[in-house]
């Protein structure tokens, strides 16, 4: 069977912030002056019209600006992108559009002209109601701005909201981790993404790292949180995301069930699929806002691996059969209830023979399962998925 065309999403990077976070690794660049706001807005249309062959007919079900801090641009900017994305690829009807924001960028009336502009879901990262651990994790809001931030987004008419918030943080307890956690379901959002903390090199946290809290306590605030979250009534349907009357984050789950995306703005990465080639290309921009936005002055063609051609590219491959088991499996088994194993052929060509002999041994240790014809892992499995992906691991 050859393969078929996913739905398509589109990733956009806004890469300024206010400031770098001591544990962030993502492509943000602090913002000591103005933000050359048209310019790069102008660079995004041009990136994103170049790939629009890549599309390939579809209209896209979701978008996510992420960053840096997007909320940080005026919402005339974001209006416009938007504009240049519905008329360059187009919009189904259902589109969902959701822009990540920090509390110390809200404003009321900026807000309100984002959910005008099309936005239709927001994803606040709060990170922690606890000032000390604020502090510590270099955020540059505090409690207040957190809370006021919920309250600013649905006067701004957001039904849809998203709160960002960890665990495992420096020096907190049990305790401290489930406060964050009560207050958190006790402003009600539609959706809770709940993750550790972890070290990633090339951060400030890996130079010098903080006391983090020992196994034990991870585990019980891993136990004890869900539990709560359960009660309140968040199903988790992924490693770290938690939906209240199943509004999950469409976006994400297209990511994990292979889908496909673009991706426009510096350092941003795409996955496209070209069915009458049967192959599977990855391709990412330009990581550094300032050679983004000289590509963009240049108008000069550069050629990528695979013949597609984009000033902004950075690079791109062409995923191998060998790796395409764990690529999938990577993503799907992310989800509780895993992906349709249909996908597995339909989305990679590859049939279900491909995945053994690994599929039975960890069937037999538990670990991965098949239900109402869904790979997925198993609640044990789920707590060592990188032994169950290490099964997979090519070279």
């Amino acid at each position: 069977m050859p393969l078929l065309l996913p739905p398509l999403s589109l990733y956009i990077h806004i890469p300024w912030c206010i400031r770098k976070c001591p544990y962030c690794d993502f492509n943000s660049h602090q913002a000591n002056n103005d933000i050359p706001e048209a310019e790069y807005v102008a660079a995004l249309r041009f990136d994103l019209a170049q790939d629009a062959v890549l599309a390939q007919g579809r209209k896209l079900t979701s978008i996510f600006f992420g960053g840096g801090t997007p909320s940080m641009f005026s919402a005339n900017a974001i209006a416009q992108i938007l504009k240049d994305a519905e008329t360059i690829i187009g919009f189904e009807s259902d589109i969902e559009i959701t822009l990540e924001a920090n509390p110390g960028t809200f404003e009321q009336e900026k807000f309100s002209g984002f959910r005008a502009a099309g936005v239709n879901r927001l994803s606040i990262g709060i990170q922690s109601f606890n000032d000390s651990q604020l502090k510590l994790l270099g955020r540059v809001h505090g409690r207040d701005e957190a809370l006021r931030a919920v309250d600013v987004a649905r006067n701004a008419g957001f039904d849809n909201i998203n709160l960002d918030l960890m665990h495992g943080l420096p020096e907190q307890s049990v305790d401290d981790a489930k406060a964050d956690l009560a207050q958190a379901i006790a402003l009600s959002p539609e959706h809770i993404s709940w993750y550790q903390l972890t070290i990633e090199q090339n951060t400030a946290f890996y130079s010098a790292p903080p006391i983090l809290p020992v196994e034990d306590t991870l585990a019980d605030i891993q136990d004890e949180g869900q539990a709560m979250l359960a009660a309140a009534g968040y199903a988790q349907y992924e490693i770290s995301a938690y939906a209240k009357n199943n509004q999950r984050a469409r976006h994400n789950i297209n990511y994990w069930q292979f889908g496909d995306y673009l991706g426009i703005g510096a350092g941003a990465h795409g996955k496209i699929t070209h069915p009458e080639q049967a192959r599977i290309m990855r391709l990412w921009k330009t990581r550094l806002p300032k050679h983004y936005l000289d590509a963009a002055a240049s108008n000069k063609i550069s050629t990528n691996l695979g013949g597609h051609q984009n000033v902004f590219g950075g690079g791109s491959d062409i995923l191998s059969p060998e790796s395409l088991p764990l690529e999938f499996l990577m993503n799907a088994l992310r989800l509780n209830d895993g992906a349709p194993a249909n996908y597995l052929n339909e989305r990679t060509g590859l049939v279900l023979n491909a995945l053994e002999p690994q599929w039975a041994e960890l069937t037999q240790k538990g670990l991965v399962e098949v239900v109402n014809g869904n790979l997925r892992p198993t609640e044990f499995g789920r707590r060592f998925l990188n032994r169950v992906l290490a099964a997979y691991a090519v070279g």
